[in-house]
């Protein structure tokens, strides 16, 4: 007999990827899509033996990890409790590397043991924590049928939390240019930090692994290792880049959210400041193999923006000229807001 899968989250790219993965399953023989807010949600989900939970799909501007959805806390716990009143067995929760917090003592890189300390600044990464809290909960709700796993009893649970690294695609450019991790614009400091990125094909296929292998725990979803500073800026070409103090950065970054000009909180300056890279070894073990190293996921996503077309002299010079107007706008603007400030 087959099972029955729920969605939450399917219209978003992620979301369409993953249900394709399952609907192409020959032991999936009926894949629901819900949204949360159904207030008939127990009855969409009834028959349920698998609940995926991708969260509330965006059009970017709430989205800060790339996979296009934010927590949806509320949606969460509704259809986790429709989840317990269909009997559903198996459930797999998109949280997010963002959860660990970039801290200057953050171990290279960080594992599922670290402890979670969203930056509390960040909405978006408070609230996926919150979300892990709601998974663990339920998790010890069901510890009795969890416990049964071992025998592979009839009522053992099984609770997966995915913790992406940022996530693009070839569909993701826009969103990586104007993102905080973006390989152009302002930088933070005189180091440039490693970066991560997973590609969304590799993630859809860990949710598609937590749902088919019905994974336990907290798993995060990277490619190994990561890509040094510098690597990354040889990647992405001769973009304008401005490197700032902290404290400057962290006024710009103010202004710039005050004044609507980006859609990233200041809060997200400590992930572009501290190390932020985590290990991948527990999915690895779990029979996950990115199809995509993070060069490889990074170049799909990066289309190098219209200097891309120009040959090296012209990008050199039209990047000069950019990071020139950058500064002055930089120093226009916190000139701007020191003179609010004394008013």
């Amino acid at each position: 007999m087959g099972t029955t899968v729920v969605v939450s989250g399917a219209v978003g790219p992620l979301g369409r990827r993953v249900c394709e993965l399952a609907a192409a399953d020959p032991d999936v023989d009926r894949l629901v899509v819900v949204d949360p807010s159904d207030p008939q949600l127990a009855a969409a989900c009834a028959g349920a033996s698998v609940v995926v939970h991708l969260g509330a799909v965006v059009d970017g501007e709430g989205d800060l990890d790339g996979t296009g959805t934010e927590p949806d806390v509320a949606g969460a716990r509704r259809l986790l409790a429709a989840a317990d009143e269909v009997g559903a067995r198996t459930v797999v929760v998109l949280s997010s590397a963002l959860v660990y917090g970039a801290w200057p003592n953050n171990p290279v890189p960080l594992t599922e043991d670290a402890a979670l300390r969203p930056d509390p600044a960040l909405r978006f990464a408070v609230e996926k924590a919150e979300l892990e809290r709601l998974a663990a909960q339920w998790r010890a709700e069901h510890e009795e049928q969890v416990d049964d796993l071992e025998t592979g009893g009839p009522g053992a649970c099984t609770v997966a939390v995915l913790r992406p690294t940022v996530t693009v695609s070839a569909g993701a450019s826009a969103w990586l240019a104007r993102s905080p991790w973006s390989a152009a614009g302002v930088q933070i400091g005189a180091a440039e930090r490693p970066a991560q990125f997973v590609h969304l094909d590799d993630l859809a296929a860990a949710v598609d692994l937590a749902r088919r292998e019905r994974l336990d725990g907290a798993f995060n979803v990277a490619p190994d290792g990561w890509i040094p500073g510098e690597q990354l800026r040889a990647l992405a070409g001769p973009v304008p880049r401005l490197h700032l103090p902290a404290a400057v950065a962290e006024r710009f970054a103010t202004l710039g959210w005050s004044i609507g000009a980006t859609a990233a909180p200041p809060a997200v300056i400590t992930y572009r400041t501290h190390p932020w890279v985590v290990a991948n070894d527990r999915l690895r073990e779990a029979g996950w193999v990115p199809a995509h190293t993070n060069e490889e996921a990074f170049v799909e996503a990066d289309d190098g923006g219209p200097l891309g077309s120009l040959d090296a002299r012209r990008r050199q010079l039209l990047s000069l000229g950019a990071v020139a107007g950058v500064l002055a706008g930089v120093v226009a603007g916190v000139a701007l807001l020191l003179r609010r400030r004394r008013s």
